[in-house]
């Protein structure tokens, strides 16, 4: 199949160049574009009790006042606000007020904080639009008003709330995208060019990959739309990590085995349909498993996840179909010059330090298996740190943004829970109007729970079936605290509802108390899931049931290894609360899918030289000459662009970017090199049953006389390079 896919790219260069930009155009020019969202409530199902809050509210009190955002003013010395510094707050409250900005429904003067020093104006904005750029964009009006009208007073003013969290999670996410494609494109471009020695070999995967990620983004926002998905803006930023990474893999794969091709004598066009004929399983089922792998995310709970999971699968398939089609047109039309100025390709390198791992592990395959499994288990222990932080904004920005700094202002201004504070929705259940002298004890219950600053009745609906008991916390809404207390809220309303009644618990510590049990969710279902997917394409590939359960074995100690190291130093060596919420289940999607790319591409070059008549140990030994080179290429570019996350500045794209990385190197350098090839070895033909694909086989019937011959050929000229120089590898 591969093979025959390579000689029709090969005899039809032309058409196939041409295809890809006819479908590039299109689909670029016809997209539609794709949404983001910053709202934490709807990335869960309705079915939660914070999401069932959220409608009651909507639907009891349509006209209550919920804060969007909210201006924060304090004297410019740090004193108490005067007499004339809260006229100035009236004024520019009302000056708010009357200009009529788009989105802004109504604004009002908040409460002054305990000590004098703060005083506050609260705007509420269009709810249809939460989380969506029309409330960005009135945040910036606002932002910049209040900045305008505080012109001539003592005051300073800024702005936060969820409206700001977006505007500043917007332009991070802008100034995120821009370093890390920077820093992606400087990666590949400079190692490309110190493996190959060759600018056109380093620039061509950037140029390709640039029309594939086209492509990808256009029908990512097809998908978007035609499914209702929703976005967030850190998607943008692994997209172009995963297109341009996962893509520089696959050309690597490629161009590795074209070179080797070469240096075996065939001619150049045969040499490409030959590459994509042995090496093109390879890619499709390496790209299989992270596809399969991605979408496993359809099942997680979380919107977020449910769009990122189609969004990267269908970025992986789009990267597969060019690498089995775009790249090899592109590669068989420039030819070997494709290499210049360098002659290397000619000639076979000194592959000393691959050769003698490769030797090493063939002579000692327990002691390999031994010292890279207890490296990976000593990694591991640090999961059992593990701690889940839930504020996404923040975690989506720098500390220094105008919001973040409101949000830590009001913490130490107000309670901590005073910025979002918990609603208890008490309703009848027989639509008859609920009974007011009851709420006095009610209000009194939910005091009582630990951790609670204050809780009052707030309002009733027009009809009295519904009353908003406002709880405030002592905690910030998603420090671990106001998560656990919101929990002991919750079974408060809960047991102490009024006969008739029923109680639901919304507001910021309920969403993110949802969220917690969705992630426990997730962890239960697409973990095993994405696994057992990945464990079959294995099995497809290799005609084995052992081999896949002793690979994503090892690639499980490689995602404990990952995350303990990740848990050791963001949180024991930099002293963070804990990690982003969503970490382990992306972290997990990466490692596990990504990492089996290099384990198939290692298991299927050791079962080719088991095919040659070699022994397990052997097999092990030559696996690793041969790919190993390949595999160091590879996992070094796509870990060193996975860490230019680091760059965006935040915590969840830092945490994800160290992480994803670190996972890669380990899975790269430690397992597919190491743990995987001893292992093989020491299990041996066992391995491979009960399909036997370790067996060697002779030429397929169907072969012509010369085909035989030169296949003959070449793996004799390769046999004799083996005996009289056993430091030469294959490439």
């Amino acid at each position: 199949m591969f093979r025959r896919i390579g000689t029709t790219v090969v005899r039809h260069p032309v058409w196939t160049i041409v295809a890809w930009l006819i479908a590039a155009v299109a689909i670029v020019a016809t997209a539609p574009g794709l949404p983001s969202n910053s709202d934490e409530s709807s990335f869960l199902p309705k079915s939660y009790e914070s999401i069932k809050a959220a409608g009651i509210q909507d639907e009891a009190f349509p006209d209550s006042f919920t804060p969007t955002a909210t201006a924060l003013y304090q004297r410019g010395d740090e004193g108490k606000l005067t007499a004339a510094d809260k006229k100035d707050v009236a004024r520019i409250t009302a000056a708010l007020g009357t200009k009529k900005i788009d989105q802004v429904q109504k604004v009002v003067p908040g409460p002054p904080s305990k000590d004098g020093k703060y005083a506050m104006t609260l705007v509420q904005m269009n709810d249809e639009s939460a989380g969506q750029p029309e409330q960005a964009d009135a945040a910036q009006v606002l932002r910049d008003d209040v900045k305008r009208l505080t012109k001539g007073t003592r005051l300073e003013a800024r702005l936060g709330g969820p409206a700001a969290e977006a505007l500043d999670q917007q332009e991070s996410s802008e100034r995120g995208e821009a370093l890390i494609g920077i820093g992606t494109f400087a990666i590949i471009l400079v190692t490309l060019l110190i493996i190959f020695r060759a600018p056109i070999l380093a620039v061509l995967p950037l140029v390709l990959i640039g029309i594939v990620s086209a492509v990808a983004n256009g029908l990512i926002a097809y998908a978007t739309k035609l499914f209702g998905l929703q976005a967030n803006s850190s998607i943008s930023s692994i997209l172009i990590v995963v297109l341009f990474g996962v893509g520089t893999d696959y050309f690597l794969f490629l161009m590795f085995r074209y070179r080797e091709c070469l240096r075996a004598g065939d001619e150049p066009k045969q040499a490409m349909i030959n590459a994509v004929g042995r090496v093109g399983e390879a890619i499709a089922c390496a790209a299989g498993a992270v596809i399969i792998a991605f979408l496993a995310l359809v099942l997680s709970t979380l919107g977020f996840l449910r769009q990122m999971g189609p969004a990267l699968a269908i970025a992986v398939a789009a990267t597969l179909l060019a690498g089995l089609t775009l790249i090899p047109a592109v590669v068989s039309l420039i030819g070997p010059k494709v290499f210049w100025p360098s002659k290397s390709w000619k000639q076979e390198p000194d592959g000393a330090r691959f050769a003698a791992l490769g030797r090493g592990v063939q002579r000692r395959p327990a002691l390999a298996a031994s010292l890279s499994g207890l490296v990976l288990v000593a990694l591991s222990l640090g999961l059992f740190g593990f701690n889940a932080t839930f504020d996404l904004s923040s975690g989506s920005m720098p500390k220094t943004k105008e919001s973040m700094v409101v949000q830590d202002r009001m913490k130490t201004a107000y309670s901590a829970g005073a910025a979002a504070p918990t609603d208890v929705y008490l309703s009848s259940t027989d639509g008859k109007p609920l009974d007011k002298a009851l709420f006095a004890a009610y209000t009194k219950k939910l005091n009582a729970v630990d951790g609670v600053a204050n809780a009052r009745m707030s309002l009733v609906n027009k009809a009295g079936t519904t009353a908003d008991f406002t709880v405030t916390l002592k905690y910030e809404a998603a420090s671990d605290e106001a998560i656990d207390r919101v929990g002991k809220v919750r079974e408060v309303a809960h047991a102490n509802a009024p006969e008739g009644t029923e109680a639901v618990v919304g507001g910021m510590s309920s969403i993110f108390k949802d969220i917690d049990t969705a992630v426990a969710h997730d962890y239960r279902t697409v973990f095993p899931v994405a696994a057992l997917l990945i464990m079959v394409i294995l099995g497809l590939l290799l005609r084995s049931v052992v081999a896949p359960w002793y690979l994503m074995a090892s690639v499980g100690l490689g995602f404990g290894a990952t995350l303990g190291a990740t848990v050791w130093v963001f949180q024991t060596w930099q002293g963070h609360s804990g990690l982003m919420f969503m970490l382990p289940v992306i972290m997990y999607l990466f490692v596990v899918a990504i990492g089996t790319d290099y384990n198939i591409l290692m298991i299927a070059r050791l079962r080719e030289e088991a095919r040659e008549g070699r022994s397990p140990r052997e097999a092990a030994g030559m696996a690793l000459r041969h790919a190993g080179p390949t595999v160091a290429a590879a996992g070094f570019i796509l870990a060193a662009t996975f860490a230019t996350m680091m760059l965006a500045g935040n915590a969840l794209l830092t945490e994800m970017g160290f992480a994803v990385s670190f996972g890669i190197a380990i899975a790269a350098f430690v397992m597919s090199m190491f743990f995987t090839p001893s292992l093989t070895a020491l299990i041996g033909h066992a391995a491979w049953w009960p399909g036997h694909g370790d067996r060697a086989v002779e030429p397929a019937a169907g072969n012509t006389v010369a085909e035989s011959e030169n296949q003959s050929h070449s793996q004799s000229q390769n046999e004799d390079q083996f005996t009289h120089d056993p430091s030469r590898t294959r490439g």
